[in-house]
């Protein structure tokens, strides 16, 4: 039979230039989801930050920690306390000269359960994250909590199938995609409907090809680098697809919130049940994928 129903709290946010505010404010956040019956609890993508990939510039290395580090070890408190579990994706100082994009998977006992290291890294206009990371090296994976198995992964990680694929297929009802995304502001007027669809779009397809829940975690606010530059406008939209890609809970694109969504394993069954696409794949001819192209 199914597990029972679990809720979730999205943490939509804006970021102070002050990593201990937003320490402070993440906890506070976290601990507020759960007196609101949130279970698992997911922070937004660098959330101790602003978005400081829009330039490049080695003295920011300095904003990366350890893992375990100062970050886990607030958040563990909290976990422990409200027995939640808290995703937590931080700069990882992994070890001289090797940072990571990483997600600390807390569990409701305080202690990291795991992490996921993110595979897939961007290099766009104020998206320099190639000269801040390392691609991860622990796979696709998922994680059995006291609630359900969760799967997490982030941001430019959204627009990769197989991403989703593989950690469907390790057994997550859920997969977590805590993001920092939003628009360049001179595109916005002519873009800025198509892209934000593009990106809601790609993740509700993982839901339903998968047959599993997504969760996307966004940040809001407008972040400008010291250096200048028209910055970044975050737009929000932190939401909960379910097994039929269908929105079940949706935040703004400019107001900080703490989004309750519920998962449902009875609805993944049924939904399985009806639309058996895993059942189906064929796996004998699937070699081609692992081909960069098919010249």
């Amino acid at each position: 039979m199914p597990e029972k129903p679990f809720t979730l709290g999205l943490v939509q946010t804006s970021m102070s230039p002050d990593p201990e505010h937003n320490l402070d404010r993440a906890a506070k956040l976290a601990e507020q989801a759960a007196q609101d019956g949130a279970q698992i609890i997911c922070l937004p993508e660098l959330f101790l930050t602003p978005y400081f990939c829009q330039r490049e510039d080695s003295a920011l290395f300095d904003l990366a920690e350890t893992i375990p580090g100062p970050s886990t070890a607030r958040l563990g408190a909290v976990a422990k306390k409200t027995g939640t579990v808290i995703l937590a994706s931080l700069f990882e100082r992994r070890a001289p000269g090797l940072y990571h994009n990483t997600v600390a998977v807390i569990g409701v006992d305080g202690e990291i359960m795991g992490l996921y290291r993110k595979m897939h890294i961007p290099d766009d206009p104020a998206f320099y994250e190639k000269f801040y990371f390392t691609p991860g090296d622990l796979g696709f994976s998922s994680f059995a909590t006291p609630f359900g198995r969760i799967g997490v992964l982030i941001c430019w990680d959204q627009w990769y199938p197989e991403a989703a694929r593989i950690t469907a297929l390790s057994g997550a009802q859920v997969i977590f995609y805590p993001t920092a995304i939003g628009w360049h502001p001179s595109e916005r007027e002519a873009h800025g409907a198509e892209q934000r669809d593009a990106w809601m779009t790609v993740q509700r397809g993982h839901a339903v090809a998968n047959g599993v829940y997504v969760a996307a975690v966004n940040r809001v606010g407008h972040e400008k680098p010291a250096t200048g530059g028209e910055g970044l406008v975050f737009w929000g939209t932190s939401f909960l697809a379910d097994p039929m890609g269908q929105i079940t809970a949706e935040a703004g694109v400019q107001e900080e919130a703490i989004l309750l969504a519920e998962v449902d394993p009875a609805r993944q069954e049924d939904v399985r049940r009806g639309w058996p696409f895993l059942r189906d794949r064929r796996i004998d001819a699937y070699d081609p994928i692992l081909r960069r192209w098919l010249d």
